[in-house]
């Protein structure tokens, strides 16, 4: 016995005015009740892009306009493909219009998981943004959760089940997760119009014109080859440009430190190895001591975090305050690319560091930033992605990169570098110094940013 959906229209659609979209359209009650929530609210106080903002001073937008715009690019694909594809029987591979509703709630809480500081603060405290964003679906002490219980009992699970990648329909999970999908096509746009920069835009509307369902997923017309091209090498780029910028990893790094380093102090002054100075961050305790809940989870926004790195800016630990001044006032460390022919020289460029001053565990990092522009489906790799099928004259798919020579050139290719991050007075004139001469050592290992 199929359960009851229950989906109340509003009387007049909302929108929301865009600058990526022009306007977001409204039209389920559910959806305005989603947004309403104490949850999906947090989101506008975490940046989409974490550090990048400060390198590019306009990427100051937030998971909750990506969030937005994702569920708009999903309204219009569920939209065109109920006009254009609308399943006449079961399993004939068009779309079934009974899945719009839980395509866009998913759409608009993928990324609800998130934390302040996303992707580093996750690395720091082993937390997960995607599990988490399954417990604030699923857990019924949630207003999320509440909302999406009132469409059914089961909806919530439906809903998490999409961004888990394990709902029934493929042509759902892929329309929020695939290598074109809603998330992508928002935050390419969102974040090029944010940055400045163009690298990320694309033609949304022939993307979408071009887009159709299928039995296993979703295709794209072959007519609509050369808009697909311009997607894969838009992502290409920005990730060149823009989520691989030397300087907003160098202040993840900083940022990566500084937190360590408050977990430390923690650590000792509980043990009773320093002296206790009543070192008590509140928020940020549950994760020091590895028992937080999602309430704790759900308290921390970059805001809170911003407000103890001002604290510490005064703090009487000489690496908190000055990691803290750092972070706060924007003084990246510098960075070298290195090879593996040159990776011998890292233990040594650190004591060269540690002569200058600086403990080399804080004031030094490595970092790489890799990624995969397209990747043909290979399904003996641990993570197989979804490759992208082209629907030709008859009905038959082909795989994009056995027909486009672009594509094809950049497939299966890592793009990023490798880097060695440094306190930026190693390259302060050696004569002004009373280190001169290990400023001098270390600046002779360094030519044209890269380690010789």
């Amino acid at each position: 016995m199929q359960e009851i959906l229950h989906n109340e229209k509003l009387p007049m659609e909302k929108v929301f005015r865009d600058p990526v979209h022009d306007y977001i359209y409204v039209q389920d009650r559910v959806i305005l009740d989603l947004i309403n929530t104490k949850e999906f609210q947090r989101s506008r106080r975490i940046h989409q892009l974490g550090t990048t903002s400060l390198v590019f001073h306009g990427a100051e937008h937030t998971r909750f306009s990506h969030s937005l715009g994702c569920y708009e690019v999903a309204r219009r694909i569920t939209e065109s493909f109920e006009r254009k594809y609308p399943s006449k029987e079961a399993g004939d591979g068009l779309w079934d219009d009974n899945e719009r509703l839980v395509t866009l709630c998913a759409a608009l809480l993928h990324d609800i998981g998130h934390g302040a500081y996303s992707h580093t603060f996750e690395h720091i405290f082993n937390t997960d943004h995607e599990k988490i964003t399954t417990a604030i679906i699923t857990d019924s002490s949630t207003e999320v959760n509440q909302v999406l219980s009132q469409v059914s009992p089961s909806f919530p699970y439906q809903v998490a089940s999409v961004i888990s990648h394990d709902y029934p329909n493929p042509q759902v999970v892929q329309l929020i997760s695939s290598q074109i999908d809603a998330d992508r096509m928002d935050y390419l746009l969102r974040d090029s119009y944010y940055t400045g920069t163009n690298y990320g835009t694309f033609d949304l509307t022939r993307i979408l014109r071009v887009m159709r369902p299928y039995k296993d997923g979703i295709a794209f017309q072959i007519s609509g080859i050369h808009a697909v091209e311009d997607f894969i090498v838009s992502r290409f780029q920005m990730y060149l440009q823009v989520y691989f910028h030397s300087v907003s990893r160098s202040m993840e790094v900083i940022l990566t430190n500084l937190l360590r380093r408050a977990n430390e102090l923690y650590q000792s002054e509980r043990s009773g190895e320093s002296v206790n100075r009543g070192f008590q961050p509140h928020y940020l305790l549950p994760f020091f001591n590895d028992k937080f809940t999602l309430d704790d989870y759900l308290k921390l926004d970059d805001g809170v975090l911003n407000t103890y790195f001002a604290q510490w800016e005064d703090d009487s630990d000489p690496i908190l305050s000055d990691l803290a001044h750092r972070f706060l006032n924007r003084k990246p460390f510098k960075s070298a690319r290195y090879e593996e022919e040159s990776k011998d020289l890292l233990p040594q460029l650190r004591d060269l560091v540690k002569e200058a001053g600086f403990d080399p565990s804080y004031y030094t990092a490595t970092n790489n930033s890799y990624d995969l522009p397209y990747d043909a489906y290979d399904p003996t790799s641990k993570k197989p992605r979804t490759q992208i099928e082209l629907m030709q004259a008859d009905g038959s798919l082909v795989e994009l990169s056995t027909v486009s020579a672009l594509v094809q050139a950049i497939s299966g290719k890592v793009s990023g570098d490798e880097r060695f991050f440094f306190p930026k007075e190693m390259l302060v004139n050696s004569e002004e110094s009373i280190f001169g001469p290990t400023y001098e050592q270390f600046q002779s290992h360094i030519k044209n940013n890269q380690l010789i």
